[in-house]
């Protein structure tokens, strides 16, 4: 860890150069990018926006770079094309050196699910959105890439039962021991996919399984959700979304 200190540092410096004071949670999920991946802000790999972290697909080239990715495989997905409507669906495969295996992603992209300032180039953005899904599912990165965004167009509404339900604690304590409890209304009250949801936390915590995770990692995480939630549900579900049943080429 010691060895991987300088350039967490140096990510620290150049995170609070650019976007000023980072939260407790935010250090950490930095310093968990920094020490798995070596990701670098100073390179642009990742960013944060509206408080949350990002990876950018040049980041994610250079860690496949970096892993010794044997191959990128990218097709347009026809049946789900439609040029006069500028809709492009593409399925990206990343196969990892050795006996890694293969990983699939699915990108999608039309005039309605990306910013009005790249209209025109929907075709680049499907294929952009699949690679970044499939080199995220083949390297374990936890959070979404930032050409992802935009995926889901309909904002979510919340509904009367929501609006009721208590706010979360600013600290991020939730009452000791119903942490869990604060985790499930969470996942009522912005109607997410249970299952979705355990996977991104155990990437979150570096864990294999949930159960290994220290109370700590699940009170940061059960408080990063709920704040992502808050502020950005289209891009949390694009994250979770990017989590399927089991990894392609490896079940």
């Amino acid at each position: 860890m010691k060895r991987l200190s300088p350039a967490f540092r140096a990510n620290k410096r150049f995170a609070e150069l650019f976007w000023g004071h980072l939260s407790e949670p935010l250090l950490m999920s930095l310093r968990s990018l920094t020490s798995n991946y070596a990701l670098s802000v100073a390179r642009g790999e990742i960013i944060r926006l509206d408080g949350q972290w990002y990876v950018t697909h040049s980041g994610l080239l250079r860690l496949s770079s970096r892993r010794h990715c044997s191959g990128i495989h990218v097709e347009m997905v026809s049946n789900f094309c439609d040029p006069s409507h500028r809709r492009w669906t593409f399925k990206a495969t990343v196969f990892r050196s050795g006996k890694g295996g293969s990983y699939v992603g699915y990108g999608d992209a039309d005039p309605s699910n990306v910013s009005p300032l790249v209209h025109g180039a929907e075709m680049r953005i499907a294929e952009t959105r699949a690679v970044c899904r499939a080199l995220r599912k083949a390297y374990g990165i936890g959070i979404c890439a930032v050409e992802e965004l935009g995926s889901v167009a309909e904002p979510h509404q919340p509904d009367q039962e929501s609006r009721k339900l208590p706010p979360r604690p600013v600290n991020g304590n939730y009452g000791g021991p119903k942490v869990r409890d604060r985790l499930c209304q969470l996942i009522r009250q912005h109607q997410l996919d249970a299952s979705l949801v355990k996977s991104y936390a155990t990437d979150f915590c570096g864990v294999t399984t949930l159960r290994e995770a220290t109370r700590e990692q699940v009170e940061t995480f059960v408080s990063h959700l709920a704040d992502w939630a808050e502020k950005d549900r289209n891009a949390l579900l694009c994250q979770l979304n990017s989590y399927p049943g089991h990894k392609e080429g490896t079940a």
